[in-house]
Formats: structure tokens, sequence, C-alpha cells
């Protein structure tokens, strides 16, 4: 997923019996499936309680629910105060949403991520190079090296043409998957 994408998720989007995260309006308004890890669950289920704890105060102090995409709010009136449309990844804080100017709860901001992956790389004494972005890049390619055709990974990543998804190739033509030998007498 794009950092935005994981943060504009809704509660409703994600399908712990089909292992699936359904991304909605990603890059190029396009919607998509991916797959959600078991290793996850137990962790999002975490999420989702302290999301709905927030959800719950909200309700509690009578706050204008969270902000719907295009004109469901005319087609679904009570849906914005609804758990299933609530944030997984909601902000602590409230902020005043600069469109309507309601005082309303709003997802995770992108830069909180990004600030909290650059503090666990700092922690993990990582001194390569890496954003939120990398994963994604991480992703695609083991993807790839453990056999995934293109086009599934196209369609994971949400690339419009495979061109884009062919980028993520380079790195299996650096050793083309060939072990060395040396490997194999240190064993």
């Amino acid at each position: 997923m794009r950092i935005m994408e994981a943060a504009r998720l809704r509660i409703k989007d994600l399908d712990f019996e089909h292992s699936a995260i359904l991304i909605r309006d990603g890059k190029g308004g396009k919607d998509r499936v991916v797959m959600l890890p078991h290793s996850l669950c137990n962790d999002l289920q975490a999420q989702l309680a302290r999301s709905k704890v927030l959800w719950q105060n909200d309700r509690d102090q009578n706050l204008p629910g969270v902000d719907l995409p295009c004109a469901l709010a005319k087609k679904y009136p009570r849906a914005d105060q609804s758990l299933a449309w609530f944030w997984v990844f909601p902000q602590q804080t409230l902020a005043h949403d600069p469109r309507t100017k309601l005082m309303r709860r709003h997802h995770l901001y992108p830069q909180t991520f990004r600030r909290a992956f650059a503090l666990a790389l700092q922690r993990a004494a990582i001194h390569k190079h890496a954003s939120p972005h990398t994963l994604r890049h991480s992703f695609a390619t083991h993807l790839l090296h453990s056999g995934c055709d293109i086009r599934t990974v196209q369609d994971l990543l949400g690339h419009a043409d495979v061109s884009t998804t062919m980028v993520y190739t380079h790195v299996l033509k650096i050793t083309g998957g060939v072990k060395s030998p040396l490997d194999s007498l240190l064993k």
C-alpha cells in the first residue's frame, strides 16, 4: 500500500475472513484488493479496539462523524457516525475540517508514520537510507523473487502500466537468483 492508502483505511475495508484489504480510491482513483497477512491480524485487531474507543468517545460527545468520500454523506446521512466508516488509524486529537469547518477526527497524517518509521530505523541502528516507500519496493521485490508473476504484482501495487512494475525486476537481475558456490562450501 501507499502511505496515504494505509492512512485512509476504514474499518469496513479490512476483511479478516477472506484475508483481504480493500483499498478505495487509490492513486488514479482506482480501487483494488491486497492480501491481509495473517501475521498482522492480532495487531490489527488491537488497533481496531483502540479505534473503537476513540469512535465511542466521539459518539458520546456528539461530535460530527468522519469525512466521507464524494456524495456518500448525502446518500447515507448517518454513515459518517458509524463504526464501519471510522478510520483504522485515527488521529488522537480532533481538528477543524478545512472544508466544512466542523471539529472532527481525521485519519493519521502520513507525516506521523514517516516520523515513526525514521525513529524505528534509528532505534534498530539501520544506517541505510530508507523511507516508508522502501517497504513498498521491498514487498514487490520479494513477491517477484518468490516467483510471483509480474501482472499479479502490478495489480497488487495498483500500477496502471506494467512498465512501472518492471522497475522492480532490476534487483532480480543483480544475482539472477544464483547463489555463490562459496556459500555452499562454508556450510
